[in-house]
């Protein structure tokens, strides 16, 4: 064992301990699969990153991407923070516009958004999308795991950029922020299960109307900033160890591209995540003119060490 650099980087959130947390191991040379996936296990949250010099010279640097149940070929919000702790630690990208990773997926786009405030954010080109229709028999049981009818589901896709989520676009923001899925059930059928629901435009400000839950999620400095969401989001993933996710970079980045692709929502919008949880995730969705999504967010950094591994 050895010292390592070590952060903890909270996503998705300007505000600590309100987005989604990730553990980084900012040097994970030396260290195999095993250890990678004990340390993973340790930490106890949705995804650990290792950090590695790359093996394509066209990338800045190397992620390897754990949950506590295996390795994921891709994730959002483990790019980002991994991202914000390579640069923080003193990265240099080798192109001024863009810094590159490489992980099991490909590589990956990142760039730097200025924002009106102080600072900036980060956003990640969302890989290729592959979406197909679920079958009746998987769309059925789903829904009997989440305790939902069917008029309640409006349409459905399975969604693959690396991770596959069967994503479901529900009738009301409402639904979406009343489940209490069968966990153990989805686990079963191997199912990770995105839902979400579009607000109508009229109904998604103030933020004090919406339901007594989710305004004390958001809390007062959200509140008070105005932020007005256009789709909320909830992430079920009992079967890599991971009941609900606080907030996911993959998943939204695949609604984008299905959503924005068939007209269920403009080509820019804002998305909210992990109110059930107590948190306040918010993720920037944006297609740009080449039709490229890119999937943004804030990070902050709670934690900055090191790890004996």
């Amino acid at each position: 064992m050895k010292q390592r650099l070590f952060k903890q980087i909270d996503v998705f959130t300007a505000t600590p301990y309100l987005g989604n947390p990730l553990a980084v191991v900012l040097d994970g040379s030396g260290l195999d699969d095993a250890a990678m996936q004990r340390f993973a296990g340790w930490t106890n949250l949705s995804e650990t990153t290792f950090l590695l010099p790359p093996t394509d010279p066209t990338a800045d640097y190397r992620v390897r991407i754990f949950t506590p149940g295996g390795e994921l070929p891709f994730a959002g919000h483990p790019t980002l923070g991994s991202c914000h702790s390579w640069l923080q630690a003193g990265g240099q990208p080798r192109n001024k516009d863009f810094i590159i990773q490489e992980c099991k997926v490909g590589l990956v786009k990142i760039r730097r958004e200025p924002l009106d405030t102080e600072g900036q954010r980060l956003a990640f080109a969302a890989p290729p999308l592959k979406r197909s229709a679920p079958s009746p028999m998987l769309l059925a049981q789903v829904a009997a795991a989440l305790g939902l009818k069917a008029p309640q589901i409006l349409a459905a896709q399975l969604l693959d950029n690396g991770p596959l989520w069967l994503g479901l676009l529900l009738d009301s923001p409402e639904t979406v922020l009343q489940l209490n899925p069968n966990h153990q059930a989805l686990d079963k059928l191997e199912a990770k299960v995105g839902v979400a629901a579009i607000y109508p435009r009229q109904e998604a400000p103030p933020l004090i109307a919406r339901a007594n839950r989710e305004a004390r999620a958001f809390g007062p400095a959200t509140a008070a900033a105005g932020v007005a969401p256009d789709l909320e989001v909830r992430a079920f993933a009992a079967t890599i160890g991971i009941n609900e996710d606080p907030v996911t970079g993959s998943l939204n980045a695949s609604l984008a591209q299905w959503l924005i692709d068939e007209g269920y929502l403009p080509e820019r919008y804002e998305a909210s995540q992990g109110v059930c949880l107590g948190r306040a995730g918010q993720v920037q969705l944006t297609r740009d003119a080449a039709g490229q999504v890119w999937v943004g967010g804030e990070s902050v950094t709670c934690i900055d060490g090191q790890v004996m591994l």
